[in-house]
C-alpha cells in the first residue's frame, strides 16, 4: 500500500520549523519522513534546515526533473526532492512543509494528500515576525493581509485540517500527531 503524503502549510511565522524539530522523533517512530526541501535561500540563513542552493543551480535542478514539487514564493523557489515518490510508493509517509499557493497543484499529482493548516492568532504571529528581524515592517503588514486571505479561504476548504500552533508547542506536536493517527478534530 502506498504511503500518504502530509502537506503542512501555514503562513511564515506561524512556526512549521519549530513544529517539525519537536515532533521529528515522533513521527520518526511512526515511520514519517521529514523533508528536507531545496530553496534559493543562503545556506547560513536562519530559519529551517534547509538545502541552500543560487537561482541557477535551482533552475538546472528543476529542468533536470530533481523535483516532485517545485514553487516560488516570496521572491525565493522552493522544490520538494523527487525521492518522495519512491517512498510513497514503498508505502512510508512522507511530511512536507509545502506552499499554501501550491496546494492545488499539489492535490492534482496527489489526491490522497493529507492537509495540515498551522494556524496561529494574528497578534503572534506579528510578533514573531517582528521578532525574527528579516522583513521590513511593510512586508509584514503585507504577510498578515496574506495570511488572513489565505487562512479564510483554506479553513473552509474541504480536506483540510487545522493545527493552531498559538499555545504550547508541545500541545501542537500532540494534534499533529492526533492527525495523523487519524483523530477526527485536529484543532
Amino acid at each position: 500500500m502506498a504511503g500518504r503524503l502530509i502537506y503542512l502549510i501555514g503562513p511564515s511565522g506561524s512556526g512549521k520549523d519549530s513544529l517539525l524539530d519537536a515532533a521529528r522523533a515522533r513521527l520518526a517512530e511512526r515511520g514519517c519522513r521529514i523533508v528536507r526541501r531545496v530553496i534559493t535561500r543562503s545556506p547560513e540563513s536562519v530559519g529551517e534546515a534547509a538545502q541552500g542552493v543560487s537561482p541557477g543551480q535551482f533552475a538546472v535542478m528543476d529542468a533536470e526533473g530533481a523535483f516532485a514539487l517545485s514553487w516560488q514564493a516570496n521572491g525565493l523557489s522552493y522544490g520538494i526532492p523527487r525521492e518522495i515518490d519512491d517512498w510513497l510508493a514503498a508505502g512510508e509517509d512522507v511530511l512536507v512543509n509545502g506552499s499554501r499557493g501550491h496546494l492545488a497543484q499539489t492535490r492534482l499529482r496527489y489526491p490522497r494528500l493529507l492537509v495540515l493548516l498551522l494556524t496561529v492568532e494574528q497578534a503572534v504571529l506579528r510578533q514573531r515576525l517582528l521578532a525574527r528581524g528579516r522583513e521590513s515592517l511593510a512586508d509584514i503588514d503585507e504577510r498578515l493581509a496574506r495570511n488572513a486571505r489565505f487562512s479564510e479561504s483554506l479553513a473552509s476548504a474541504p480536506g483540510v485540517f487545522l493545527l493552531d500552533n498559538s499555545g504550547p508547542l508541545e500541545r501542537t506536536v500532540e494534534r499533529l500527531l492526533g492527525c495523523l493517527d487519524g483523530q477526527s478534530a485536529c484543532a
